[in-house]
C-alpha cells in the first residue's frame, strides 16, 4: 500500500434513524443545479415557465426507472428473472448510467409529444448542458460508495478501498483491496469537462441555433471518455470477464457504441445544415402553447 490512499470514507453523511448518505445527496445536488440551470436557459429564450416543472418530473422518474431497469437487464437478469420483486428494491443498489440516458431518451419524446409539441432535439440541446454536472456528481457518489472503481495500479493516487461496503457498514472490521485506479475520479473529471464544453457551447458560441450539435457534443463527451476508462475498470459482474476475454470489451463498452454512434452522426448533421438565429428576449413567455 505504499503511496496508496487508503480509503475510509464513510458512504453516509449522517447516520441515526434517519440516515443521508453521500450517494443521494450528490443525486439531489445535481437535480437541484440541473434544474437551475434550464430554468435560465429557458428564460433566456423565453420558454414558457410551465414547462420547467413537466421536464423535472419526467426526467427524474426517467432517470432512476430507466438506470434501474437498465441495471435488471443489462446486468443481471439472471438473478432478477428469479427474483421479481427485487427489481423495486433499489436502496440496495443497481443502477446503470445507459439504462437512465435511455430512459431519459423516452422521456423527452413523451414530453416533446405532449408538453412543447417541438422537436426532441430543441429539448435534448437544453436539457444536457448541465447533465454533464449532474454525471460527474453521481460518480463522487460512487466514490463514497467505495465502488465502480479500476484494477490495480502502482501510481501514487491509487486508491485502497474498502472490499465488502455491507459487511463494513454492518460493523465488521474494514478489509482493504490493494491499491487501485480511482476510475470515478477519472470519469467524474471527464464529465466535469463535458458539462464547461456545454456551458460555453452554449452560453458563448450559442451552439443551441445548431439543433443537435449540443447533444452530440454531449453524448460524445461522456460515452467516449467511458468507453475508454472502462479498459481500467473492475467489471462489474462475473460473466462480463469471459466477455472481455471474447470481445475484447466488456458490456459498459458495448453499450456505449451506439450512443458514441449517434452523437458523430448528430454532431456532422448539425455542422453540415446552416444556423437556426433565435430570438432571446430573456424572460418568461406567457403564451399559451397549442
Amino acid at each position: 500500500m505504499l503511496n496508496a490512499i487508503t480509503w475510509t470514507v464513510s458512504p453516509n453523511l449522517i447516520d441515526g434513524p434517519l440516515t443521508v448518505r453521500w450517494y443521494g445527496l450528490m443525486f439531489a445536488i445535481g437535480f437541484y443545479v440541473g434544474y437551475e440551470i434550464v430554468s435560465r436557459i429557458f428564460k433566456h429564450e423565453g420558454a414558457p415557465e410551465r414547462w420547467l416543472g413537466s421536464l423535472f418530473i419526467f426526467v427524474v422518474v426517467a432517470t432512476i426507472l430507466g438506470a434501474r431497469l437498465g441495471h435488471v437487464f443489462f446486468y443481471d437478469w439472471t438473478y432478477y428473472k428469479a427474483h421479481l420483486g427485487d427489481i423495486v428494491k433499489i436502496w440496495e443498489g443497481g443502477l446503470a448510467s445507459h439504462g437512465g440516458t435511455a430512459g431519459i431518451m423516452v422521456a423527452v419524446w413523451l414530453y416533446s409529444r405532449y408538453v412543447t409539441r417541438r422537436g426532441m432535439l430543441w429539448t435534448f440541446d437544453r436539457l444536457v448542458v448541465p447533465v454533464g454536472l449532474v454525471a460527474a456528481l453521481i460518480r463522487l457518489g460512487n466514490l463514497m460508495n467505495h465502488e465502480i472503481y479500476g484494477g490495480p495500479t502502482d501510481l501514487p493516487w491509487g486508491f485502497c478501498f474498502v472490499q465488502n461496503l455491507h459487511q463494513w457498514m454492518a460493523g465488521a472490521e474494514p478489509v482493504f483491496t490493494q491499491p487501485c485506479h480511482p476510475t470515478q475520479i477519472y470519469e467524474a473529471l471527464c464529465y466535469l469537462a463535458t458539462f464547461g464544453l456545454c456551458m460555453w457551447l452554449y452560453w458563448r458560441r450559442n451552439a443551441q441555433e445548431r439543433p443537435g450539435l449540443i447533444f452530440g457534443v454531449f453524448m460524445l463527451g461522456i460515452f467516449v471518455p467511458r468507453f475508454f476508462i472502462e479498459y481500467i475498470k473492475n467489471v462489474q459482474e462475473p460473466w462480463e470477464i469471459a466477455m472481455r476475454q471474447t470481445w475484447g470489451i466488456d458490456q459498459g463498452q458495448l453499450l456505449s457504441i451506439p450512443f458514441i454512434i449517434l452523437g458523430i452522426w448528430l454532431v456532422i448533421r448539425a455542422l453540415r445544415r446552416p444556423r437556426i438565429p433565435l430570438n432571446y428576449p430573456n424572460q418568461f413567455s406567457d403564451r399559451k402553447e397549442k
